[in-house]
């Protein structure tokens, strides 16, 4: 009999997100189209389609919101066994992209089911030894009162699992220096630490990413990523480090490509066995293969609307040769 696949918890936000639609809006009339976004929940439905068993935890309202939100993440074989059903409403943005497919939002979150976590409803789902790494982040990470019910969580399911944050700084909803004041708790509780270089401009303005990777080494996380929109991206394992590029994509937005980078980070560390623990048998070339498969990942969610990541099926084995990598120590 073969053993139980492993696999990976996720845990945060879903967020209905409302797009502008400029073809069918009008001076007196604003036309919205709403798709399920929210960054925990993109990198969750990423893993999933990618293959990896993943369980998401989530608040999920009872509202029309909720019911899509459930939809789209079962459609895709994510596990919400785990999830509360919740009396609250859910979280909505509207969203509208520059030319280059960038997304600036509008939150309406005050009193929304996201943050409103108790410890009884996390305690039931603390991981066991078939989860080999547990990811959260973005707005259920720093907002009250559910964020500090996700930090002793996390406390708990490190004992067993690799433990996954991605800052995800939403500047208009809470302020850069909330994160600041978390980040190195957040750095001690990590194995793994992605971020992009616009929250590394938030957290520490002024630091080169180098830097950035030094400090946060210090103050405990192992693995810290960040990428660089159409650069690729820097990846820093305890102070080595490597650059993979950004495959050539035709982008129509944005949206989701830090969450399906994070979700094709994870995927690939989980198939090449190194979650589980602190990392302790990663190495640097492997660490450039999962992030070069990590860009492919984001570079096909950055091909079509919204936060739409790719099946297995599309993604072919990510080239790893020297050539196309820069490495430094």
């Amino acid at each position: 009999m073969n053993p139980p696949a492993r696999g990976i918890t996720v845990i945060g936000e879903c967020v209905a997100d409302a797009f502008t639609d400029p073809a069918r809006s009008a001076p007196a009339q604003l036309a919205l189209n709403v798709l399920p976004g929210g960054g925990p929940a993109n990198t969750a439905l990423a893993l999933a389609r990618l293959g990896t068993p993943t369980r998401f935890l989530a608040r999920l309202s009872n509202d029309l919101f909720g019911t899509l939100f459930r939809n789209h993440l079962t459609a895709s074989g994510v596990d919400l066994s785990g999830s509360v059903n919740a009396p609250e409403p859910s979280t909505l943005a509207i969203a509208n992209l520059d030319e280059q497919g960038q997304a600036t939002y509008s939150f309406f979150a005050d009193g929304a089911a996201d943050w409103q976590w108790t410890p009884d409803e996390l305690s039931t789902t603390v991981p066991d030894g078939d989860t080999v790494a547990v990811h959260t982040g973005s707005l259920a990470l720093i907002r009250q009162p559910g964020g500090r019910h996700i930090e002793d969580y996390l406390t708990k399911a490190r004992e067993h699992a690799s433990i996954s944050i991605d800052p995800n700084v939403r500047p208009l909803l809470v302020a850069p220096a909330a994160y600041h004041q978390r980040l190195h708790h957040w750095c001690a509780l990590a194995d793994i630490l992605r971020l992009s270089e616009d929250d590394l401009a938030l957290l520490l303005p002024g630091a080169t990413p180098e830097e950035a990777c030094d400090t946060w080494h210090a103050a405990g996380a192992r693995l810290v990523v960040i990428t660089l929109g159409g650069r690729g991206a820097l990846a820093s394992l305890d102070g080595h480090r490597v650059t993979v590029p950004a495959p050539a994509v035709d982008v129509v937005d944005t949206v989701g490509a830090g969450d399906s980078f994070t979700a094709g980070l994870l995927h690939h560390l989980t198939a090449l066995g190194h979650l589980g623990g602190r990392l302790d048998t990663l190495t640097l070339d492997d660490t450039a293969a999962a992030c070069s498969f990590a860009a492919r990942v984001a570079a096909l969610t950055c091909s079509v609307p919204g936060a739409d990541p790719p099946w297995a099926a599309l993604l072919t084995s990510p080239d790893t040769h020297d050539d196309h990598l820069q490495r430094q120590t």
